[in-house]
């Protein structure tokens, strides 16, 4: 077998290094799995190039009013709806801003839906309802780079214009070469053999979170280090915010405390401090 044939097997599916993992002891095994764990940090940071194009693309679009899309099924298409779903409260943006779909439906988020995923016309369906646009960008989230309702998905939206991404752990997979900016992050076979929720699982959340956390501060949801638009809606957040109104305003408790109260959100409140004191 040549070089190249052995670079386009599907790693995902290869054996694990270890074998008899039912005789490991406990503290074998998690040492073991950890040592593997490590190995996702590499692959990802040899993957930045590629997620900084796709990123810098987004950007663009979603200052003209675009939204970004994930299509996923099983644990891929899980983390997508998960990172979608926590954008709103932790940067005060519309939940329609990023919007996660899932092979399956809702129901597929707690249980397995697995011939969903063989549907190569269901995403593209279910993206239409969302009166998708050529300013809207679709990431598919894809470990083996093979699920035919995500391709399905990304090869329609690519042909009607629209900005495509993947997110793949196979290198030279069909997904990577149907979308127009794939994110290849090869972290190897898995410690139990083609279980995608461990090491693949951990480099698509890694890369997710640079992804939106990269938008959500150049779309100005940030201000120094501090999620300044979070929602304020448990005592925490509340009390967070009244932190960093007091760092920021040089303000004590109470007074930083009521500020937040009446103007909403951090960034409110100290737009609303500075406009009185310049009055």
């Amino acid at each position: 077998m040549s070089d190249k044939n052995k670079f386009t097997l599907n790693i995902t599916e290869s054996p694990s290094r270890f074998k008899d993992l039912e005789k490991m002891e406990v503290a074998d095994l998690i040492r073991s799995m950890n040592e593997e764990d490590a190995k996702v940090h590499i692959a990802v940071r040899e993957a930045l190039p590629q997620i900084e194009q796709l990123i810098v693309r987004i950007i663009d679009r979603m200052k003209q009013g675009g939204r970004l899309f994930y299509l996923g099924a099983g644990t891929s298409g899980r983390l997508g709806v998960l990172d979608a779903s926590e954008l709103p409260p932790t940067f005060g943006v519309p939940d329609t801003l990023v919007i996660g779909l899932i092979a399956g439906g809702d129901v597929a988020l707690r249980k397995a839906v697995e011939d969903a995923e063989d549907d190569p016309h269901m995403a593209w369906e279910e993206l239409k309802k969302y009166n998708i646009s050529k300013l809207d960008t679709v990431i598919g989230i894809a470990a083996s780079g093979t699920t035919p309702y995500v391709i399905g998905g990304i090869r329609k939206a690519r042909k009607n214009g629209i900005l495509t991404g993947c997110i793949t752990c196979n290198p030279d997979s069909d997904i990577a070469k149907v979308a127009e900016f794939p994110i290849e992050a090869i972290v190897g076979p898995e410690f139990i053999t083609g279980s995608t929720r461990l090491k693949a699982g951990t480099a698509q959340k890694m890369i997710l979170n640079m992804i939106t956390t990269t938008l959500m501060i150049k779309l100005g949801k940030v201000k120094g280090n501090k999620m300044v638009n979070m929602q304020l809606n448990n005592q925490k957040l509340i009390k967070r915010g009244t932190h960093m109104l007091m760092e920021e305003l040089n303000l004590d408790q109470e007074t930083a405390q009521d500020l937040l109260i009446r103007y909403g959100s951090v960034k409110k409140a100290i737009d609303g401090f500075n406009k009185s004191r310049r009055q």
